[in-house]
Order: C-alpha cells, then sequence, then structure tokens
C-alpha cells in the first residue's frame, strides 16, 4: 500500500518513492543471494570459459588420401529469367565415420568456382582429402545458382555414397549422378518445364559428373580426423558496401561522397593444421554462448546477423577472383604477398584460421567501421570452434634476411617517407618480406604458447618468408610500437578510409554522416570505447537484420526440411 501511494505522489516526491522501492528491493535481492551463498564476491583472478582447449583427437588407424573431382553439369534449369541461363557451382559437404572432437565442429566442405551464364558448367575441380577412413564415405554435393543481389538458389542434390576403401579401391571415373530436383529452387524448375513444353529437346532432369580416386595411404599416425591435402585454392572478394583496401574509389552521385571495395581474402593451407591449435570462443559476455549457439532469441538473432554479415564480407560475385595452386610453393607466397599489398599502405590485417585450414583475413582498423561485434566472429561465419586468430601484417626488410637474421631490422622504405606513398615498386623476392603474425583476439584468445607451431605451419605454406610472432600479453610493447609504426605509415602514404555497410547503389544522407563520423575517427577527432559499441549492438539486435531478405529464411528451412528428411531415411 505504500508502494502505491508513493508512486502516485506529485512529481516532487516522485523520485523518493522510487528510491524508496530500489533500497527495498535491492535489499531483499542481497538477503536471498546470502541465503543461498551467492552473496559472495566472485574471484577477481578467475577466467572466462574458452580459449585454449586440450581436447585429444580421437585415436583412430590411418585412413587413405582421396581425390575428390567435380567436372561438370548437364542440362541445369535457368534460375535467371532474364538471361535464360544460371550461375552454377558446387558446394560439397564430406562425412565419415571418423568422431569430433566436439560436436560443433564445422564439417568438411567444399566450393568449387561459379561458372558464368551456363546450364552445362565444366569445372574439373579437384579436392584431395586425407585421412578417409577405410569403410566409406558419405558425399553430398549441393549445386546453387550463384545470385548475390538476392539469395543463392539451390538447383538440386547429388549423393554419393562407397562404404569401403582399399587400395585396391577402383574409383569412380567421370561417373553422371542424377541430380535431385525435390528441394530445388521452384522458380527455376518452372522456367525449365515451360522450355519442355515447347522443346523436346529440353530435359528436365540434369546430371552431375564425378570421380573418386584413392591415392594411397595418409602418411600420419592418427587417423582421426580428416583435413585438406589440396590443391591450394584461393579467392579475393570485393565488395562496394565496404572500404578501400586495393586503393580504388568511386564517386558517388553527388561528386563529394566516395565509395570504395572492401576486399577480403581466403586461402586453403595445405593441411594438417597442428593438433594443439585447438580454440573455442571465450564467453566474456553473458550473450555471448547464446550468439555461438544459437539458444535464446537474441542469441539466434545475433547469430543469423553474424552469419548473414560473414556471407556479405565474403560475398561470392562477378567480381570475385579465382586461384588455384597444386601445393605450398614460394608462387603461393607471392600470391600472398599480393593479396596483402606487400607492405604498401601500412595495412594490418585481422585473420582466422579454420581447423580445416581456410585462412581468412581483412584489414583492419579503426577507420574501419564495420557493424560488427567482433571481426573475428564474423571471419569464423560464427564457428564455434577454430585453429587460431589474431592480427598480422607484413614489414618490408632494408636487405633480404637470412637464418638467424634478428627481428628488429630495419625497413624498406624508412617510415620517414613524407606526403604519399613511395613511388618505387615493392621487390617481387620474399625474402624481402617479414610477415608479422600474433594471437591478438578478445573473442577466441589463442595460447600464446602455441605461437611455435602456428609459425611452423605457416612456414611450410609461405615457404620464403620470414615470419615472426608475437604474444600480444607478453610482447605487447614491441607489438603496439610495431603497429604504431604500420599505422603512421599509412597516415604518411594519405590512406584515410572511412567505410559503410549497404547496398553499392546509393548511400543515404544518414550513410554520408556515418562516413564523416568515421572520417573524424580515423583523424583522431573522437573516439568510442569497444563496450559502449557491445552495449549499443546487444541493445538493439534487430536492426542488424533489417536487409535480410525473406528469400533466406525460407531457402534456409527448405534446406534444414531437406537434411532431416534425408537424415531420417
Amino acid at each position: 500500500m505504500n508502494e502505491e501511494k508513493a508512486v502516485s505522489q506529485p512529481n516532487g516526491h516522485r523520485s523518493v518513492g522510487y528510491a524508496t522501492k530500489f533500497d527495498q528491493k535491492a535489499e531483499s535481492f542481497q538477503a536471498k543471494a546470502e541465503k543461498h551463498g551467492k552473496g559472495k564476491k566472485k574471484d577477481d583472478g578467475a577466467q572466462p570459459a574458452g580459449g585454449f582447449d586440450d581436447t585429444a583427437i580421437p585415436r583412430a588407424p590411418p585412413g587413405f588420401n582421396v581425390k575428390f573431382t567435380f567436372h561438370r553439369a548437364s542440362k541445369l534449369p535457368m534460375a535467371d529469367i532474364n538471361t535464360m541461363s544460371s550461375d552454377p557451382y558446387v558446394l560439397a559437404t564430406l562425412t565419415t565415420s571418423l568422431p569430433p572432437r566436439h560436436k560443433q565442429d564445422p564439417p568438411m566442405t567444399f566450393r568449387t568456382p561459379t561458372v558464368r551464364r551456363n546450364c552445362d558448367p565444366i569445372w574439373n575441380s579437384e579436392w584431395i582429402v586425407a585421412n578417409v577412413p577405410a569403410n566409406g564415405f558419405a558425399l553430398k554435393a549441393r549445386i546453387y545458382d550463384e545470385d548475390p543481389a538476392d539469395h543463392d538458389d539451390r538447383l538440386g542434390n547429388v549423393h554419393v555414397y562407397v562404404d569401403s576403401l582399399t587400395n585396391k579401391f577402383g574409383g569412380i571415373r567421370d561417373q553422371s549422378y542424377k541430380i535431385k530436383k525435390r528441394m530445388g529452387s521452384k522458380r527455376a524448375y518452372l522456367i525449365r518445364g515451360c522450355a519442355a513444353m515447347f522443346n523436346r529437346g529440353v530435359h528436365m532432369s540434369g546430371e552431375l559428373f564425378i570421380s573418386v580416386e584413392v591415392l594411397g595411404k595418409t602418411d600420419t599416425d592418427n587417423g582421426g580426423r580428416l583435413w585438406t591435402v589440396g590443391p591450394c585454392n584461393w579467392s579475393q572478394h570485393l565488395s562496394p558496401m565496404v572500404g578501400r583496401l586495393a586503393g580504388t574509389k568511386e564517386p558517388g552521385k553527388d561528386g563529394k561522397t566516395e565509395k570504395y571495395a572492401f576486399q577480403a581474402n581466403q586461402i586453403q593451407l595445405a593441411g594438417p593444421v597442428p593438433a594443439s591449435l585447438y580454440h573455442r570462443y571465450v564467453e566474456f559476455r553473458p550473450f555471448v554462448k547464446g550468439m555461438f549457439t544459437s539458444t535464446s532469441l537474441r542469441g539466434r538473432v545475433l547469430h543469423h546477423a553474424l552469419h548473414h554479415q560473414h556471407n556479405r564480407i565474403y560475398n561470392y560475385d562477378r567480381d570475385t577472383i579465382y586461384g588455384s595452386l597444386p601445393s605450398p610453393s614460394r608462387d603461393m607466397t607471392f600470391q600472398f604477398l599480393d593479396l596483402v599489398h606487400h607492405d604498401k599502405g601500412g595495412r594490418i590485417y585481422t585473420y582466422v584460421l579454420t581447423l580445416d585450414g581456410i585462412w581468412r583475413f581483412t584489414e583492419t582498423g579503426k577507420e574501419f567501421g564495420i557493424d560488427l561485434l567482433s571481426k573475428h566472429t564474423m571471419h569464423s561465419d560464427v564457428n564455434i570452434y577454430i585453429a587460431f586468430s589474431g592480427e598480422f601484417f607484413i614489414r618490408r626488410l632494408k636487405t633480404p634476411h637470412k637464418e638467424g637474421s634478428p627481428d628488429d631490422q630495419p625497413t624498406h622504405p624508412p617510415s620517414d617517407m613524407g606526403d604519399g606513398p613511395p613511388q618505387d615498386e615493392p621487390p617481387k623476392d620474399p625474402a624481402y618480406y617479414s610477415l608479422i603474425i600474433d594471437n591478438d583476439s578478445g573473442t577466441y584468445r589463442p595460447n600464446a604458447k602455441l605461437l611455435p607451431q602456428l609459425k611452423e605451419f605457416l612456414q611450410k605454406n609461405l615457404p620464403g618468408i620470414k615470419i615472426v610472432t608475437l604474444d600480444c600479453n607478453g610482447d605487447k610493447e614491441k607489438m603496439d610500437k610495431w603497429k604504431n609504426e604500420q599505422r603512421e605509415r599509412k597516415k604518411a602514404e594519405g590512406k584515410h578510409t572511412a567505410v559503410v555497410q549497404g547496398d553499392s547503389s546509393s548511400l543515404s544522407s544518414s550513410d554520408e554522416e556515418d562516413l564523416d563520423q568515421q572520417e573524424g575517427l580515423a583523424k583522431g577527432e573522437g573516439t568510442r570505447s569497444t563496450k559502449d559499441k557491445v552495449k549499443e549492438k546487444v541493445k538493439e539486435p534487430l536492426q542488424k537484420v533489417e536487409n535480410i531478405r525473406k528469400g533466406d529464411r525460407e531457402r534456409e528451412e527448405r534446406e534444414t526440411e531437406d537434411d532431416m528428411a534425408e537424415s531420417s531415411q
């Protein structure tokens, strides 16, 4: 009764009533906490759950190296009514009887390049996987039509089952498999059906041609996990929605606001990734677990938003550049240096290394206002477990390095270059470059003791380049010094950038205001703490999925139903 009177008092006394109620509630909660033994202060030294995981790989006999080849497809439906064709690619998933370390470990997947405007595409894409067990495998190949402006339509599925593997396995030679249309795009098959009505030469059922070959026993002591042997495929994703990594600008319609092309890169490194490189996300905030496991309403929204963000950053479209190398070599090191622009621009990159050796990285920095809770979460596609994560950058050495050369060798060009970038082209010899890589990731917090294993793995995949590892805690002073030098070099070369997320077709006035604000942050005119950014994003998670199209949800629901139906068979 007293509480009701306090609330109904005039404005001058309302705050007193609220304060009284608050004190009463606080005393009540404190009494309950003490009663149940929860009133004790938490141990300041306690670390949040997550980070390095020492779970061992289950023991199993060595398996076989198996090469899968996706040759071509024929008689695919026309998913694009404007061009009366499709832009098909294959997304394959390999499953075996080998138990994972944790059920949340991501599956083994492979994606072919996209063939443009072709209903009879030819890929001839190879995928070599190690440790496929003797009791066989199940390969599921989904065929999609790439449509970056909308959502990728599934054109059908193909399943390949092999229940036994030996060195004498005859293999599968360019065999055709009928494409199952049950979960395919209704729009695509409607167009195909209309065409078949007027042309007897048009068939409703397409085919996918696949080869499977056993290359021999895998040279390993423990056959408890799969990994990709090769080839070392790479791709470069240029997105006009964010950034100016390649140094290219596109003026807006008003001639004042500039739009940029953000560059995201991924390289398939040759496995195996060292077994000790195994890290889980860190529960540094209460909402983080729900975000990764998608178990709460807020967690599902954030998980969906970050998964959508990953697909936007690593978006496949007509501007995507593909490449492939058979195995690690100096050519692969040259390609890596090209992707990171050698030492131009004083760039610093955020990276994630997946359990199957896919290395994803983009440029990072305060001036990159990417709408994310965590860049590492985005790079990992919200995967619970990864191998390693952090940041890296490239330093050019004044003279080619030699074994045992000091890590702090002077760089060239020198830090003081005046205004604008250097005029001379960087040397092409990898010996002139040093890859400085660390474990600076608050999302996964990799164990610094594993940096030598990371260095050894990268050295095998990038021969010729010098690799230096830094502990973000133990080597903090040196790391901060070198990164500050990178930032100063970027300023000296005139690389101020500001980016926004959005469609490339237009920029609203609010987008331009965001650009101006972020440009000010890049020049040191203001700062926002990470804590403030996290609070803002957690309070308004629905804003992160405003642009997710209805088609995305329908496609995911169809594919989920398809997978459930197949698992029940």
